[in-house]
């Protein structure tokens, strides 16, 4: 299976996509009304981490997809998927938003910093959508699924690359 014919099943039937991707920014607002001043302590914060994740993977494969329709693909903008390339990215700023109001994202376990995690994200998908588009992986190996294996093994080498960087350099006293 391609990205195109992932994209060309999502599309097919939209009702699971658009209800994930509104459902998302609703638990959060229920998680901010139920847990309100105990945002910060165990059971919740790593809720709210859950939901960050959940939203902000997508979100941030949607931003790369359309950088990548935009300089690097003859189509126009106009002729993609709102579902597939818009919905993702308005559920992520929404829920993030919503999620900030009641949480600092220092709190949740797992982000140091939403930024770093949005940018390892996406040099990720940018990775992935280089071999794609080489076709050396896909050839050789398959399908999409070995292609969703290699992003996870990718991003947690890149997060461990990371994080060993960031910790030298506060060692060294960069910053």
């Amino acid at each position: 299976m391609t990205l195109q014919q992932l994209f060309g099943q999502m599309t097919a039937d939209p009702l699971p996509i658009i209800f994930y991707f509104l459902a998302i920014p609703i638990l959060a607002v229920a998680l901010n009304w139920v847990t309100k001043d105990e945002a910060h302590q165990s059971p919740w914060k790593y809720v709210y981490s859950t939901l960050v994740f959940m939203v902000c993977v997508p979100g941030t494969f949607s931003v790369v997809l359309c950088v990548y329709s935009m300089f690097f693909s003859p189509s126009s903008m106009l002729n993609v998927n709102a579902l597939v390339y818009f919905l993702p990215i308005v559920s992520m700023i929404a829920t993030v938003m919503i999620v900030t109001r009641n949480i600092q994202m220092k709190a949740v376990p797992g982000f140091d910093k939403l930024s770093g995690l949005v940018v390892l994200l996406a040099v990720t998908f940018i990775f992935i959508l280089l071999i794609q588009k080489m076709r050396i992986f896909t050839v050789f190996f398959g399908s999409i699924w070995h292609l969703a294996g290699l992003f996870l093994i990718l991003f947690v080498v890149m997060r461990i690359a990371w994080l060993k960087f960031m910790s030298s350099s506060d060692k060294a006293g960069i910053r």
